[in-house]
């Protein structure tokens, strides 16, 4: 959580105004920063800004508003430490008064003979009050008794319900309860105290004075809590503010590359009343006195009880307190991110249509309804039956019922997988339900269909037991386990910000020339894309960037050139490995035998990097970014590597090189996920990575190769495939190796621009495989791979791939404008996937020739 949340969250709600106001530092921070790096952008009659251009000595001018803010702290604190100390004083005053009271009092007579009402309770409010045993309740008790013992309680439903995920606390709950419930006994007794005859000694008190000790001890544990919890807030003010300075200076001497935190903080955080170690200890010192206190009253002296009892009062003082400033924030929260999915799917020209979302499990407007005229009458019918979603799945329907009724295969088997194939292909295609959704389908299709046959001759069709093994032993392979390994090593490279410190390191050397910090930027982007995958790649560069876009004009073309290269770069870096994209690794699934690492390096580095030179080459001719632009030199991150970076990036290096040898070693390993399981048990049993990371990974990415898997297993084994690859060489025929090589490419990369580019290798790679096998010279694994290689290149819209949709969202932080609109990704995607296209078709086919592919 950021420390502004944490700040939030944590800060007493009648004390908000008063804490460190750590988002105004930092926008003072940024204010600064532009003020330096870029200071004739700023109008001298700009009135957000005037304040800063009194000093030019940014140090200055954030100390002072630092000392501003430390005068705040310290005065509120010493008023408020002022009037919680009278509080524990007066309270002193009185549990010494009330001892007083009760001193000359025979407590064995007053809580009765044991062996006539057993013993006195052990957790009551007074144990040496305690009336013996439990007695029946009486009906004549005052309601403002009860009323009293209710607010001392702090029970309520939501509060329950909140802190009843920690089974101590729960414990812990029920022991308060306990006593709160003698309690109210006890003094329901004694309100019908003189009504019972317990024994003689009794008559010696009356009811009233009886009472009146009573009630002084619940009032006197009420304000003893009430002190407990106003000194440990006191206590998290000063742990909270103390925080506070020591990350806002850390964050200004990052961003300003300075060194004010170490000087300020010894010079005036330290020496500040409320921040010294005397200060702190004056506070323990008084909690430990009133939780003496609380034992005294409550507990007999029993001093770890009362402590354990008034922390369980602080956590359900902080939960019924904070409790509605929580769930207003968390909302807010997820109220904003629910907003920009919207605009997201806007943005991308997707169906922003309520009806839609209500089909996908939304169910914001379920009342909402529509009424239809019949000629047997009028009905009202939910609105989402006649959105375009609904429709399309229905149509969807109609077709898959056509194709298995009307025979357009001569076998019954290769006829329900074609409706099959053609049903699941559309629903992946319009992604009217979830991509995954849709794989977790195709088992089900495939046995209920019967589709698949065995492989040993007769080809018969397997019944739906063996049908089952069968399906579900295709959706496990090993190159499933090295889309874990990959996943695995992303999680631990970005975890523990390797991947940001040499990017930075990198990206620190590309000085300050828009051409030259452009091109290092794609590069960058390209080469975090091979390892920690082409989704959270743009992501992380778009972080490290942010500096350098702070500083730029919002209407700047190189922010937008810097932007679009780096997506551009990170569709091509997911074709530079073979775990960098799914469609990689469904690649390497449809070709016999699987190239080694180092094949793949081969082909795929040179075409990217030929790529992203030319791409870069568009961007400055169509951009021209380098006009009236001043860069900011990135800095690299200072930290110095620790040990567990150095094994991590040991054991990854160590797997990359296992991985593009294992050829040579075949008969040690069998196979790439085989070793792809060392960075898994490594970093997960060292405890690197944890429960959570795994929870993390891209699960529904992993479905969705499975499934596709399986769809190739059953078009394959239905014998559907040799069908259609069939009918396809007969059509190709007479064409080269080249000629199929250009169709192919041309084709998938139409149906990547419009489709995922994981679903387009899903329908078409398998394809492709079967012909290339099929023709007079077989050369399938050359189709295969160059196939592959123009999935991540089509990026010719702001859908074509992760990477543009993070593009497009990015906005100024100043305006909130958009950085990119659609019409970039039409003018510059396009020629950049058409660049690409011809280089995959010219260097890419001589190079998959020299492999031997």
């Amino acid at each position: 959580m950021k420390f502004s949340h944490s700040l939030q969250f944590n800060a007493v709600p009648d004390w908000s105004g008063n804490y460190i106001a750590y988002s105004n530092l930092k926008k003072l921070m940024f204010q600064l920063e532009k003020q330096i790096n870029q200071p004739s952008t700023q109008a001298p009659d700009d009135p957000e800004s005037s304040p800063l251009l009194t000093s030019d000595d940014p140090d200055t001018v954030f100390r002072r508003t630092l000392d501003q803010e430390l005068d705040k702290i310290c005065s509120f604190y010493q008023s408020k430490e002022a009037e919680i100390y009278g509080d524990v004083a007066d309270l002193l005053k009185d549990e010494e008064a009330f001892e007083a009271e009760t001193e000359g009092m025979d407590m064995e007579q007053i809580s009765g003979v044991p062996e006539t009402f057993g013993r006195p309770r052990r957790h009551s409010l007074f144990g040496k009050f305690s009336m013996g045993g439990r007695k029946r309740r009486t009906s004549n008790i005052s309601a403002s008794t009860i009323d009293e013992e209710a607010e001392d309680s702090d029970e309520d439903p939501t509060e329950r319900s909140t802190v009843s995920n920690s089974g101590i606390l729960n414990d812990r709950r029920k022991t308060t309860d306990a006593n709160m419930g003698q309690s109210l006994d006890d003094l329901r007794s004694s309100r019908d105290f003189s009504r019972r005859k317990v024994s003689v000694a009794l008559d010696d008190y009356s009811d009233q004075a009886m009472s009146s000790v009573l009630a002084s001890g619940v009032t006197l544990k009420k304000r003893t809590t009430s002190t407990y919890v106003s000194l440990c807030e006191l206590k998290s003010y000063i742990q909270l503010n103390q925080t506070g300075f020591s990350k806002v200076l850390k964050k200004y001497d990052k961003i300003l590359d300075r060194n004010l935190k170490d000087v300020y903080v010894k010079e005036a955080v330290k020496p500040a009343y409320p921040f010294r170690p005397t200060t702190m200890q004056h506070v323990d010192e008084n909690i430990q006195k009133v939780e003496k206190t609380y034992a005294d009253v409550t507990f007999q002296g029993d001093i770890p009880t009362a402590r354990r009892e008034l922390r369980l009062h602080l956590r359900e003082h902080v939960v019924w307190e904070r409790n509605t400033v929580w769930r207003e924030m968390i909302g807010i929260e997820r109220k904003a991110q629910a907003a920009n999915m919207g605009v997201r799917r806007t943005l991308l020209g997707g169906d922003h249509d309520p009806d839609k979302t209500r089909l996908q499990g939304d169910d914001t407007d379920e009342m909402s309804t529509k009424e239809v005229v019949t000629p047997v009458g009028r009905y009202r019918c939910p609105r989402w039956l006649f959105s375009s979603t609904f429709l399309s799945l229905l149509i969807i329907l109609a077709i898959f019922v056509v194709l298995l009724l009307v025979p357009i295969m001569k076998k019954r088997e290769q006829q329900n997988c074609l409706a099959m194939l053609v049903f699941v292909s559309l629903l992946w295609a319009t992604e009217v339900i979830p991509l995954f959704v849709t794989s977790l389908l195709i088992p089900f299709l495939i046995v209920i269909l019967r589709v698949v046959r065995a492989d040993a001759k007769p080809h018969h069709r397997l019944a739906p037991p063996e049908a089952a093994k069968y399906v579900f032993a295709s959706m496990w392979t090993p190159v499933i386990m090295l889309l874990l390994g990959g996943f695995t090593i992303a999680a631990a490279l970005s975890k523990f910000h390797i991947a940001k410190k040499i990017a930075t390191l990198v990206l620190s050397k590309a000085g300050t020339k828009p051409r030259t910090v452009l091109i290092t930027n794609m590069f960058v982007a390209m080469i975090l894309s091979m390892w920690i995958s082409n989704v959270a790649s743009p992501v992380l560069c778009y972080s490290i960037i942010q500096p350098l876009l702070r500083n730029l004009p919002s209407d700047s073309r190189f922010s937008k050139a810097l932007i679009l290269g780096i997506a551009l770069a990170s569709n091509m870096g997911g074709a530079a490995s073979p775990i960098a994209s799914p469609q990689n690794i469904i690649a390497l699934q449809n070709m016999r035998p699987q190239p080694s690492w180092g094949i793949w390096f081969f082909v795929a580095l040179p075409v990217c990097i030929v790529s992203i030179l030319l791409i870069w080459v568009l961007l400055l001719i169509t951009f021209q970014p380098g006009r009236g632009t001043t860069i900011v030199p990135i800095r690299p991150m200072k930290d110095k590597f620790t040990g567990v970076q150095w094994f991590i990036s040991g054991v990854t290096i160590v797997t990359i090189i296992l991985w593009c040898v294992t050829h040579q070693l075949e008969s040690v390993f069998g196979d790439m996920g085989v070793v792809a399981i060392i960075p898994i048990v490594l970093f997960f049993g060292t405890g690197i990575l944890t429960k959570e990371d795994f929870n993390n990974f891209l699960w529904t990415i992993i479905i969705l190769a499975a499934g596709g898997l399986s769809l190739g297993k059953a078009v394959s084994s239905s014998g559907l495939l040799h069908t259609i690859a069939g009918g396809i060489t007969e059509k190709v025929e007479g064409m080269s190796l080249y000629g199929v090589l250009v169709v192919f490419c041309a084709l998938i990369l139409v149906i990547a621009t419009f489709i995922s580019h994981t679903v387009a290798a899903l329908i078409i790679l398998p394809l492709v495989h079967q012909v290339g096998a099929g023709m007079a010279e077989p050369h399938p694994n050359l189709l295969v791979m160059g196939s592959a290689l123009m999935c991540s290149a089509a990026m010719g819209l702001p859908t074509s791939g992760f990477p543009n949709m993070t593009a497009i969202m990015m906005e100024d932080s100043q305006t909130g404008q958009r950085y990119l609109r659609v019409r970039h990704f039409l003018t510059r995607g396009i020629p950049s996937s058409i660049i690409t296209f011809a280089v995959v078709i010219s260097l890419g086919y001589g190079l998959l020739l020299l492999a031997g592919l």
